[in-house]
């Protein structure tokens, strides 16, 4: 079983005084340039449900701002 922070002095690919030698370390970029998907498709916008319901609520709205101000 290995521990998680292993002797420093028998840990393989170090040269002396802790350092990594040349070829041990991966790059520093991987090669995956170009494998991304195509973007997904726009949506056309807001659905003909949800709007109905703000112009309702916004014309209630509107109807209680009214009657109020003739009851004043």
């Amino acid at each position: 079983m290995t521990t998680p922070d292993p002797e420093p002095t028998r840990t393989p690919g170090l040269e002396p005084g802790g350092q990594v030698s040349p070829g041990e370390t991966p790059p520093a970029e991987g090669g995956t340039f170009g494998t991304h998907s195509d973007p997904p498709e726009m949506r056309k916008g807001w659905g003909a449900m949800p709007l109905t319901v703000i112009m309702v609520l916004v014309l209630l709205v509107v109807i209680g701002l009214i009657a109020m101000a003739v009851a004043l």
